[in-house]
């Protein structure tokens, strides 16, 4: 029998149709994938599901009987708990407070009972193999992989027999989410249900035995996993066939070196990097999570410091900030690693997060130019086919694709033409996935230089072209032609000695 049954559910946000008479039906003991392009309805869904939403029509029966929570208390107490994409931890709280928020265990005077606590988050972490994370440390000093998996930890604490994890895998180097693609079917054949979203079709093949794809607010199909094959999913997703994810790569690199990095050190992260960027060229930096990828990044970008020479153009450089290093055609730009809590204001319209960076180019004797903001923030938006009623939107109400391209116009309004582009289709849909990459080709072959890092091996392998692959904060090997395949850049990563 179906423990969750959903019935022509909807749901508006003013003019807005989130959910249009979608279905939905899983039972105990499954994995059920739950699939669908950046604004079809599958946030919107779950957040329904868990409480966090109410819905406008239709029915959803949870045991057979009508289920609509108020909020996330409600549905907790109807045994359902959420893993969201967006994390929702206090920073400031150490990994043991955040998993028991707000349900403390308490000593017979009602004080924190912070031994057991801690017992208790122990005993979790052992139960279900959880990678390794000191449990007194704050929040803010973790990694964004390190603060997934405490959500996930979030969750599982309050022992639901509905699990939704919605793109929980999306942060997460490949060791963990191997791991938690494994607690997920651990779960499933504890007889609970798992209801997992994700945008990577091999973690959808490693565990689902059902999928349902959401287009448009709708269902389109629900299908037993093994009986539907890839091109029919995407198909479905998208209202058509994708016709190629991968553009076709060209050879668009010049022998003028854009950016050049000698010495680049940050111990114990960094230990002394090297290489060249050339203009119209792509080069892709690959290796395992946490061997200085993140904070070469962040050091060229001006937002951490570091210790050697870069030269931009041809020109030395050093910025101290992320405001110098956004200094026009001679500058640099980052798509961060964390688009929500790095790239946007999320309160603040599509428009403000557009031109903010740019904003002295709208402005004269402190007063703003409106017409000529409104026309550059109208040409971005449709030249990045951003989906959004009208430019005031506000940017959290955006899906995380629209949301990518946002962080994407804002790049391009600088005018720096040295992009770093860190990990840019991170929870992104399939199609959004295929237009940015046909982007970046775009940019190439305008004489951009790219530094793109991706936690994805099949994108390194078929977008740059050349990978760098980092360990232990070095330059392992710097990979051409065809030595650019996702086995050597693990060997790269793992076992080779060679420098480059």
């Amino acid at each position: 029998m179906d423990i969750v049954q959903v019935k022509g559910l909807t749901k508006r946000f003013g003019g807005i149709v989130a959910l249009d008479g979608a279905d939905f039906s899983a039972r105990l003991g499954e994995v059920h994938a739950l699939l669908g392009e950046n604004g079809a309805g599958k946030s919107t869904f779950i957040q329904i599901l868990s409480g966090a939403l109410n819905h406008d029509g239709g029915d959803i029966l949870v045991d057979g009987q009508d289920y609509r929570p108020v909020n996330p208390d409600e549905a907790l107490g109807r045994g359902i708990a959420a893993v969201f994409q967006e994390l929702s931890l206090v920073p400031d709280l150490s990994v043991e407070q955040n998993i028991w928020f707000r349900r403390e265990p308490r000593t017979w005077l009602r004080t924190v009972d912070v031994s057991q606590m801690r017992q208790q988050t122990l005993e979790l972490f052992e139960r279900y193999h959880f990678p390794s994370i000191a449990t007194t440390r704050e929040v803010r000093n973790l990694t964004l992989a390190e603060r997934q998996i405490v959500e996930v930890a979030k969750g599982l604490a309050k022992n639901p027999r509905i699990l939704i994890l919605d793109e929980a895998t999306s942060a997460l180097p490949a060791s963990e989410a191997t791991w938690l693609l494994s607690l997920a079917r651990q779960l499933a054949d504890e007889g609970r249900l798992v209801i997992f979203i994700s945008h990577r079709m091999g973690e959808v093949r490693a565990i689902a035995d059902r999928v349902s794809v959401f287009r448009n607010g709708s269902t389109v199909a629900t299908h037993d996993a093994a009986a539907v094959s890839d091109d029919q999913i995407v198909t479905e997703m998208i209202g058509r066939q994708l016709a190629r994810l991968y553009p076709e790569r060209m050879d668009t690199a010049t022998d003028r070196v854009a950016l050049q990095v000698r010495d680049f050190s940050s111990p114990p992260m960094l230990n002394g990097v090297n290489f060249d960027l050339r203009e119209g060229e792509v080069l892709g930096v690959g290796g395992l999570q946490g061997h200085g990828q993140r904070e070469m990044f962040q050091s060229l970008f001006g937002a951490d410091k570091a210790l050697g020479s870069v030269t931009l153009w041809g020109k030395p450089v050093c910025f101290d900030t992320p405001r110098q290093a956004l200094s026009g055609s001679e500058g640099i730009a980052l798509v961060p690693e964390d688009r929500r809590g790095q790239g946007l204001l999320l309160t603040k319209s599509v428009r403000e997060n557009l031109s903010l960076p740019v904003i002295r180019r709208f402005s004269h004797l402190g007063l703003l130019n409106q017409r000529k903001e409104a026309e550059l923030v109208r040409e971005t938006m449709k030249s990045l086919s951003i989906k959004a009623d009208t430019p005031e939107q506000i940017a959290g109400t955006l899906s995380g694709g629209n949301q990518q391209k946002v962080i994407f116009g804002k790049m391009l309004m600088t005018q720096a033409r040295v992009l770093l582009l860190y990990d840019p289709t991170r929870g992104v849909d399939v199609g959004t996935k295929g237009e940015i990459f046909q982007l970046m080709r775009q940019l190439a072959s305008e004489g951009y230089a790219i530094l793109f890092y991706s936690s994805d091996l099949p994108e390194l392998v078929n977008v740059a072209d050349r990978v760098m692959v980092l360990r232990s904060g070095r330059v392992a090997r710097m990979l051409e032609g065809d030595d650019i395949t996702e086995e050597e850049i693990l060997r790269a990563a793992v076992f080779d000695s060679e420098a480059a």
